[in-house]
């Protein structure tokens, strides 16, 4: 038994997707948009300049995890007061990420996410601690790659790793 999502660790956007809206309560903004974000960094990207016309907001587009944690530890280190973090993709790309700011010490009440896709999911294995990225939903099995065992994919999210747990089906 699942219980009710808005009890676990396991943000709404990692659910299903979801659509926010920027945070223009901030002076500056970083946007980074994986594959399929772009739309949603766009339309942010809109929101922020009717709201700040002379906003300074850098936009990365991004291809992979690799670009994204560059983009973001650049604008990092140039971060200053009412620095905000946008992002927009998919959900499991978006956990990545997020853990990625939250351990360079970004508040959550900072960072915006919008996912498009949810389907993806990266599980760690509470046994032997191999990280499995697989389609597979909240509730669900996989074989871990790492021990092989059968885990059921908890309705938790490491907020340091970015990824679900799992555990001994």
């Amino acid at each position: 038994m699942t219980p009710a999502i808005e009890f676990t660790s396991v943000p709404p956007w990692a659910v299903a997707p979801r659509r926010a809206d920027a945070d223009v309560t901030g002076r500056y903004w970083t946007v980074i948009a994986f594959a399929g974000g772009e739309p949603t960094a766009d339309e942010w990207i809109g929101q922020i300049r009717h709201r700040h016309p002379d906003a300074g907001a850098r936009v990365h587009r991004v291809g992979d995890d690799d670009a994204a944690r560059a983009a973001l530890e650049a604008d990092v280190a140039t971060a200053r007061v009412g620095w905000r973090l946008l992002i927009a993709g998919p959900a499991d790309a978006c956990l990545r990420l997020r853990a990625r700011a939250l351990r360079l010490g970004i508040g959550d009440d900072e960072i915006t996410v919008a996912s498009t896709d949810v389907a993806d999911r990266d599980v760690h294995c509470a046994h032997c601690r191999t990280v499995t990225h697989a389609t597979v939903p909240l509730g669900g099995v996989l074989d871990c790659h790492g021990c092989r065992r059968p885990l059921a994919v908890q309705a938790h999210v490491s907020r340091r790793l970015g990824a679900h747990l799992g555990v001994l089906a």
